[in-house]
């Protein structure tokens, strides 16, 4: 079944439905504040952190890729060992590797690797985050990639195949907690409970107990927005709180011309409960985390859009909006400044609008700076090996809405953009360098989640 999520797809500019680009990051963060730049990588993944370890997925100038660990302090590179995706579909987006905290200052990275034996494709190897050193190994047939659970690690197996799997594994050993039929992708979880996606035909959330794999609950999305959802258009998730709200992106059937349902919704983590939930509406980019600060545009039966409108993850209501009558024509790609109380219209080398999101008026566009992408037509990776059409995630530059030029400077982008860990904030730049900031920021989720 293809699966595939929008935040790594190419151009859907349509009624402002953004394409992720490569775009020009800061040289370095506000001088206050430690920061620091790795110019050695070309990080094409998220980045993922545990134990005063950063790691991602960096490409190699021949086209192949790479597990790379930075020091978190100083972003100095710690290792690098060669990576390799077995069976991710490129919709999805190139695989982070997953890191592990398990124990003070110690974590377990944990990424494919182009290793083979015998029939099967690729190798699954733990690391010592620090040292590189090998901890443990598993064979791949196929997999979307290993992905961080409480914990211990989840991963896909045999995606490809009717006998698709999840399987929990031990950080430390590779030893096999549970097991979980059919294929699921890790949304949410603490150090007690993950929450899944089912990727299945009716798609449902399910909540289950780390230790033993007990089903605690499941919600099916269908609750939330009705009938008719395929998985096919993309998905999101991000936690606000006690809840997870979840983003369905619209699929045409090619065959049947039919549009997916598709919209946001919020759902209590402890017992599955739905919050509250924004069928036919989709989300915008840039734009925050569907848990942190999503935007959204209404589409009509008709497949007519609507203004914007800025939500409140916790009560889903409208704390912000401007109507479809006030969207300028067109040629135009939305810019968010650093609290995402305005809506930008960004106009390449000439004077853009703005409107103030509280009361939906039109404001001066002097002085008013906006963050969004630098390149909207993207070129995909020339990955060697890997199927085509698999782009890096997106970098973020920002723009003067009065001349539409680029502003290069030493700001980060917002922390809506890049989220936050324990005050850092990880982005990389348009060649793949990665950026960090610790300017003390709440923990929150970004763009990527």
């Amino acid at each position: 079944m293809p699966v595939l999520r929008p935040l790594a797809t190419p151009a859907l500019a349509a009624a402002g439905i953004l394409a992720l680009a490569g775009c020009s990051g800061s040289d370095a963060a506000t001088a206050k504040f430690p920061a620091w730049q790795n110019t050695e990588v070309n990080a094409v993944s998220r980045m993922t952190t545990a134990g005063g370890v950063v790691t991602a997925t960096s490409m190699k100038p021949d086209g192949t890729l790479e597990t790379v660990a930075l020091s978190l302090a100083d972003g100095k590179k710690l290792w690098a060992y060669p990576a390799t995706m077995a069976g991710r579909l490129p919709g999805m987006g190139v695989s982070a590797p997953a890191i592990v905290e398990t124990g003070k200052d110690k974590a377990v990275v944990v990424a494919v690797d182009p290793a083979k034996k015998g029939r099967w494709n690729a190798t699954l190897i733990a690391r010592d985050a620090r040292s590189g050193q090998q901890k443990w190994t598993r064979p791949v047939n196929s997999t979307f990639g290993p992905q961080r659970c409480g914990p211990y690690v989840c991963l896909s197996e045999h995606t490809a195949l009717s006998s698709a799997r999840v399987v929990v594994l031990d950080p430390d050993t590779g030893k096999t907690m549970w097991k979980l039929p059919g294929i699921a992708e890790v949304e949410w979880s603490d150090p007690t409970r993950v929450l899944m996606l089912r990727l299945a035909s009716n798609p449902m959330v399910e909540s289950y107990e780390l230790k033993s794999g007990k089903l605690q609950w499941q919600q099916p999305i269908s609750q939330a927005l009705g009938p008719g959802i395929d998985l096919s258009g993309g998905w999101a998730f991000g936690a606000t709180g006690d809840n997870l709200i979840g983003y369905i992106a619209p699929y045409t059937n090619p065959q049947t011309k039919q549009v997916s349902t598709f919209g946001l919704f919020s759902i209590k983590i402890s017992d599955g409960t739905i919050n509250w939930m924004r069928p036919s509406v989709v989300r915008v980019y840039p734009s925050g985390s569907p848990g942190y600060a999503p935007v959204v545009r209404p589409v009509d039966q008709q497949g007519s859009y609507g203004g914007f409108a800025r939500l409140d993850s916790e009560s889903g209501r409208v704390v912000g909006q401007i109507t479809a009558s006030q969207v300028p024509g067109s040629g135009w790609w939305l810019a968010f400044p650093e609290q995402m109380d305005k809506l930008g219209f960004l106009k390449h080398n000439t004077k853009g609008t703005a409107f103030d999101l509280g009361s939906g008026r039109a404001v001066s566009v002097d002085d008013q700076h906006g963050w969004s992408f630098c390149v909207t037509d993207p070129k995909p990776l020339p990955l060697r090996s890997q199927a085509p059409g698999f782009y890096s995630i997106a970098a973020l530059c920002q723009y003067d809405l009065a001349t539409g030029k680029r502003i290069n400077d030493a700001s980060a982008p917002p922390d809506w953009f890049t989220g936050s860990q324990n005050g850092w904030r990880l982005w990389r730049d348009e060649k793949g360098a990665v950026h960090g900031v610790n300017d003390r920021t709440s923990t929150q989720p970004g763009m990527y989640g």
